[in-house]
């Protein structure tokens, strides 16, 4: 569809109290966290994590959607502001936008790290759990995704960037915390709630405060 940038950011948003165990255990898939016993607080919508735990990645057989974690090729994602409106029919999270964060990486960095650890990794030009989604694994193939769409900040259904906006990308099982390049947040009382939850750790990214990352 259009040619990818240079360098390419991958985001994950996550609530600030979930952190500390990100940082412990690394930022792991909705399957593996369940067998951790669930999150710390729970921001998605669990019908369609239940769902995603049955829907193939069809470039790797065997695999589901819920064995990946999923990220984002932007900040200020269509599921940011769905949250952030804070009155979806199956969505139980209804704190707003502050307390969440977004934890931002590099996609050749996250690459290589998959290759010399084993892990597939897959991604789509549109929202992975859509029926019509195609599933790539090959980095020549980035320009199936409309970098346009991903970078605009107009998503309404007239626009057509809906769905090109929700463009994935997916790791296997997780991904370790030293891959985390810096954590985006909407405030500083966010900010100092981040740094409390890596206050005892050799590594411990940029907390920054970045409002256009937000609605």
């Amino acid at each position: 569809m259009s040619t990818p940038p240079e360098t390419i950011s991958l985001y994950h948003i996550t609530h600030v109290q979930n952190l500390a165990r990100i940082a412990r255990d690394g930022l792991l898939s909705d399957a593996a966290v369940r067998v951790r016993g669930g999150p710390s607080v729970s921001i998605g919508m669990p019908a369609n994590k239940e769902r995603r735990l049955s829907i193939p990645v069809r470039c790797h057989a065997g695999d589901f959607l819920g064995d990946y974690v999923p990220f984002n090729f932007c900040p200020r994602s269509v599921m940011l502001y769905i949250l952030g409106m804070g009155n979806h029919p199956d969505i139980e999270y209804r704190d707003g936008q502050e307390p969440l964060v977004h934890l931002e990486f590099d996609l050749d960095a996250v690459v290589e790290w998959a290759a010399s650890e084993g892990r597939r990794w897959a991604f789509t030009s549109v929202n992975a759990s859509a029926a019509y989604a195609t599933f790539y694994d090959d980095l020549e193939l980035l320009d199936e995704i409309s970098w346009a769409a991903v970078a605009s900040n107009d998503f309404g259904r007239a626009s057509g960037n809906i769905e090109s906006k929700q463009a994935e990308f997916l790791v296997r099982d997780g991904v370790p915390w030293e891959l985390v390049n810096r954590v985006g947040v909407a405030s500083k009382r966010t900010q100092a709630l981040a740094l409390a939850a890596m206050a005892d750790l050799d590594q411990r990214p940029d907390v920054s405060v970045i409002p256009h990352w937000y609605f």
